[in-house]
């Protein structure tokens, strides 16, 4: 116990080739998270539009045909 027999140095070799081996994998990998979450990121700030917009077109009223008006005078 304490000491790193043979078999744990082949796992974490194993698991060290597997991540920074065969070509920047990594960093493709964390550059399309980076992209994700920018697009994200985008998407939210788009929505914020949205929703400004369409929270000012609720607050100016409609127009009103004549036989609304009729009845609110009613």
């Amino acid at each position: 116990m304490g000491g790193l027999s043979w078999v744990h140095w082949v796992i974490v070799i194993g698991v060290a080739a597997l991540l920074f081996g065969g070509g920047g994998k990594l960093s493709g990998l964390m550059g399309d998270a980076a992209k994700g979450i920018r697009a994200f990121r985008d998407g939210l700030k788009g929505e914020d539009e949205v929703t400004d917009k369409s929270a000012a077109a609720t607050t100016t009223p409609l127009p009103r045909t004549e036989r609304e008006k009729e009845e609110v005078r009613s």
